[in-house]
This record gives C-alpha cells, sequence and structure tokens, in this order.
C-alpha cells in the first residue's frame, strides 16, 4: 500500500506520589516507574506536574507568613538544569529509550529564590527537546513560582509524531491550546497536581473535583484539536500531608479528604482510550496510532478547513523574558568620565 504512514507506539501516563521534598529519592522512584513503564512496552513516558521534588500544596492551604521554611527546602531540592540531578534524568532516557516527560520545579541560575513550575520533554536519546515553564502560576501558585514566557509555547516534532505539552491550568486557556494545535500537535502531554482545593466549605471536598476536571479539559482539547491527550497526575500520599499538616489537625482532616486528581488518556475522538485512574498510584496505558486523526481532521479542522483565518488571527510573542540585558562594550558613566558615551552603553 503506498502513501505516507504515521507513527504507532504505546504511551504511558504516570500517576504517583513523588518523595516529598527529596529530589534525589524522587529521581530513584522515576526510575522505577520508567523500568516498569517500558517493560510494558511504553515509548512515551509521561509524569505529573512538579513531580519532582514535589507539587507545592502548602502554598494553597497555608498562611504566607507560615511558609517560608518548606519554600526553602522546595529550593534547596528544586533542580537547575545544569545540574548532576539534570543529567540522572537525561541519562535514564536514553537508558531505557524511552521519551519521557516530567514536571519538575526547576530552579533559577542568577537568583536565589525564583523558581518555576517547568516540564522537560527528553528523547530516547537522553536530549533535552522541550523545556516548557508554566506561563502563569494558578492563584496560590504565585506564592512560589514566577512567570514563564512565550517562548517555550512548542511543538516538538519527533519521531512518534509532534508533541506538545502545557501545565494544569494552561490547559484552560483557549489561546495557549490553539498555539499548540496550530503548530501541527498531534499528541498533547497535560500535567496535574495531587489535589487542588479551592475552599473550605463545599459539597466537593476542597471544593475542586479533580476527575472531572481534568476529564473536560483533555477531552475538549483532543476533541477541538482531534490530538490524544496524555494526562498525568500527582498523588498525595501520608508522607506530604504530615509534612505540611505538622501538628495541625484541621489542615490534615481537610488534606486526607481532599479530592484526588486523575491521569488518564484521551483520543482524538474526545474518547478515553483506556481506563483512567483516580487517586491512587498506577499507569495507565493506551497504543497512540497518529494516522487516527486523519479523518477526524477532515470532518472538523479547527485550524485549517473549519477555521477562518481572515477573520481570526493569533499572534504569539516568544521572546525570552530575561532580568536584565547586558551590552557587550565596556560600562561607563557620564558622572566619572569625560569620554562620551558608546551608543549601546548601559545608562
Amino acid at each position: 500500500m503506498s502513501g505516507d504512514t504515521y507513527p504507532v507506539f504505546k504511551a504511558a501516563a504516570v500517576q504517583a506520589a513523588p518523595v516529598f521534598l527529596n529530589r534525589e529519592a524522587t529521581i530513584d522512584k522515576v526510575e522505577t516507574l520508567l523500568q516498569e513503564a517500558t517493560e510494558q512496552g511504553a515509548k512515551l513516558v509521561v509524569f505529573p506536574e512538579s513531580f519532582i521534588p514535589c507539587f507545592p500544596v502548602w502554598c494553597l492551604v497555608q498562611a504566607p507568613i507560615d511558609q517560608h521554611p518548606l519554600f526553602k527546602r522546595l529550593y534547596e531540592n528544586a533542580l537547575d538544569v545544569k545540574s548532576v540531578a539534570f543529567e540522572r534524568l537525561a541519562n535514564l532516557a536514553r537508558k531505557y529509550h524511552v521519551f519521557l516527560s516530567i514536571g519538575v520545579t526547576e530552579k533559577s541560575d542568577y537568583s536565589m529564590g525564583a523558581m518555576w513550575n517547568t516540564n522537560l520533554l527528553f528523547d530516547d536519546h537522553g536530549n533535552l527537546i522541550g523545556k516548557h515553564r508554566k506561563i502563569m502560576p494558578t492563584w496560590a501558585e504565585k506564592l512560589v513560582h514566577s512567570f514563564g514566557d512565550g517562548s517555550s509555547l512548542l511543538v516538538h516534532d519527533t519521531e512518534i509524531g509532534k508533541l506538545g505539552v502545557l501545565i494544569c491550568g494552561e490547559n484552560t486557556n483557549t489561546l495557549a491550546r490553539y498555539s499548540m494545535v496550530a503548530q501541527g500537535e498531534q499528541v498533547h502531554i497535560s500535567t496535574y497536581p495531587p489535589c487542588w482545593p479551592t475552599m473550605r466549605q463545599s459539597n466537593i471536598s476542597g471544593g475542586y473535583n479533580m476527575k472531572d476536571v481534568i476529564h473536560v479539559r483533555a477531552a475538549s482539547h483532543a476533541f477541538e484539536g482531534k490530538v490524544f491527550n496524555i494526562a498525568s497526575s500527582g498523588v498525595l500520599d501520608e508522607d506530604a500531608i504530615n509534612q505540611v499538616a505538622g501538628d495541625n489537625e484541621t489542615l490534615r482532616t481537610f488534606l486526607e479528604n481532599a479530592c484526588p486528581a486523575a491521569t488518564m488518556i484521551v483520543g482524538p475522538d474526545g474518547e478515553y482510550a483506556s481506563e483512567p485512574i483516580v487517586g491512587k498510584e498506577g499507569i495507565v496505558y493506551a497504543d497512540i496510532d497518529i494516522s487516527r486523526e486523519i479523518a477526524l481532521k477532515g470532518i472538523h479542522d479547527i485550524v485549517g478547513s473549519y477555521q477562518r483565518l481572515d477573520i481570526f488571527q493569533l499572534h504569539v510573542n516568544r521572546s525570552e523574558q530575561k532580568p536584565a540585558h547586558f551590552s557587550s562594550e565596556e560600562y561607563c558613566s557620564p558622572t566619572f568620565s569625560e569620554t562620551p558615551c558608546h551608543e549601546t552603553c548601559i545608562l
């Protein structure tokens, strides 16, 4: 049979708890789970949001004035992309010959305090092909994470398909999602925390039905974009609850009863590609056949035949935002020098 062919592979979405605020031990756990997933034939393995060293759930339930000790520990265990810990992750992708997507708290190399909610994407040779920083921390996350920018709103063309990543609340940002589909995205990766408490009193503990919310987001993007959507969520285990709640029994009970997250894989028709798991550790698998998207795109293609480009346009600023831009010219000051400044000198 003539014509082009498209990737077919098995994907795995991990739902697990990290070793809370312990970077090295969590990477050990990553290896254990990678080994399990690849033994089942997975070619792409997706881990949850901020899995290394943990999702900072305390920012949602503690007063800012009480958060300093946990903030300090988070920075100490956050991941620097120039570090040994980063190389360990690259080596794991290479060792297990797998595409690895993993959420981390990334620490800055210029500020002892700046951190980002980042997703790292490695190819099966251990090369970093994507580093996406969440463009807007959600609600109380702003106490912990800095803003990302448009430079990482990219889709990566790989041997298993065109992969895009958005983190948690970004999956309700219509323009961010459209920017992925407009780049030819075929497999969407979406990551989530273990829980998301927003209200003390609600008919749902914590005020958020995580399974339903994640399903709505995953199915919406999958159906609208005609892509596969791999959604991976964390688990809040007893160790994490103990460390966040401490002696506060009211807070402990609240966290123990917070509505748990779910992990799922959704096909380009918006239907489950396999059964989701809720609140417990496990791995969801699904067979991905990119060619399934073709007929569905023929019916309804929001960036092609079903779009009015003469009416609607999206412009994405991909400029990388930095705290300062330094000239290569020697600095001079008109106050202390009679020599005229070079026109590119910083004043």
